[in-house]
């Protein structure tokens, strides 16, 4: 068993699965430049190299149909990031590997292979009583996206085989260990007056006693922010369940389709109205909370070194992407609404 976790941990079968694939280093590349011994051949984080050994179904109250909906994907993402920083595992070597992109951050587990199986099973779990498709059509769709988001890390060259499964295995076992817990704690995040104090004061503690490391690393920056748009986003359904009309109805859901050309027309457009919302909020709310906090700590809004300081990451990452959070889900389907887009 031991012999195959390090090969699962070894550098070289994502480097052959990468050749399979067509990928092969320019010529000359990693010759002599004696970066094998470093977290993915070009970051900036010591390896300790220990051998191993969100969504509409979310938006309603528990029915008479049994339907669960999924508790927050933050909760895995948050343990995948603190469990790098702990772990300290290095990503794969270059050589062998190619590496696509450059990320300053350990390995294990990967994050998006446990994002992704998260996501994907959930939903299907969540909406299988509310639409009609079959269990194990769902259940397969599911399997083949997390498959190809879990491969890609692979052929990007950032994560090991075994990083991507343990991520995947980790996420499986938050969804086995909650599910029987979903509809208790979908009723309390849309139901309890507590639910605004506890999504803020909640993340904001995880954020806060982040694990520290010697040298800087962006996954407590990452962390704060997938926790801040989880904490604006449950805010926002707390409030739409608290003075808004249910969205679904108690029955299973009737699908219908406009016709084709229609359908994508107001997509296209409820998507673009979106994310124009959304990125005017990141830039008013990131410029302001930027300056008050920099003001306040007597630093310029420039200083790289200084924006990456605790007292000034932390709450500033939160309360952008809580903002956003909190637009994705109240004033980007009240303006649907007021255009006619719903």
């Amino acid at each position: 068993m031991a012999r195959v976790l390090r090969s699962l941990h070894s550098s070289q079968p994502v480097a052959r699965f990468q050749r399979c694939c067509g990928l092969f280093p320019a010529g000359g590349e990693g010759a002599g430049d004696g970066l094998a011994g470093t977290v993915g051949g070009g970051d900036h984080l010591p390896a300790r190299d220990t051998c191993p050994g969100g969504s509409p179904a979310r938006q309603r109250l528990p029915d008479a149909n049994g339907v669960k909906s999924s508790p927050p994907p933050q909760i895995a993402m948050y343990i995948g990031q603190v469990t790098k920083d702990i772990l300290k595992w290095p990503r794969p070597h270059s050589p062998p590997v190619v590496k696509l992109e450059m990320r300053a951050e350990y390995g294990m587990p990967s994050t998006h292979a446990m994002a992704a199986t998260s996501i994907s099973f959930t939903f299907c779990i969540a909406t299988i009583n509310q639409n009609k498709y079959p269990l194990v059509l769902g259940l397969m769709a599911a399997f083949v996206f997390s498959t190809l988001v879990c491969l890609s890390r692979l052929y990007t060259g950032m994560h090991t085989v075994l990083d991507v499964i343990g991520g995947s295995l980790i996420s499986a076992a938050l969804i086995a260990l909650t599910y029987p817990a979903w509809d208790i704690i979908d009723h309390l995040m849309l139901t309890s007056p507590f639910c605004p104090i506890l999504s803020i004061t909640v993340p904001l503690l995880l954020c806060y006693n982040y694990p520290k490391l010697e040298n800087y690393s962006p996954t407590r920056a990452d962390t704060t922010t997938v926790l801040g748009s989880g904490a604006g986003a449950t805010i926002g359904f707390w409030l739409n369940n608290l003075y808004a009309a249910p969205n679904y109805p108690n029955k299973s859901l009737l699908l219908s389709f406009p016709p084709i050309s229609e359908m994508m027309m107001v997509v296209l457009a409820k998507f673009l109205v979106g994310i124009f919302i959304l990125l005017v909020t990141r830039y008013f709310i990131k410029g302001m909370a930027l300056r008050v906090l920099c003001s306040r700590y007597q630093v310029s809004v420039n200083d790289l070194e200084a924006r990456r300081r605790l007292e000034i990451e932390v709450p500033y990452k939160f309360i952008t992407y809580s903002s956003v959070g909190f637009s994705a889900t109240v004033l980007v389907p009240l303006l649907h609404e007021l255009l006619g887009l719903i």
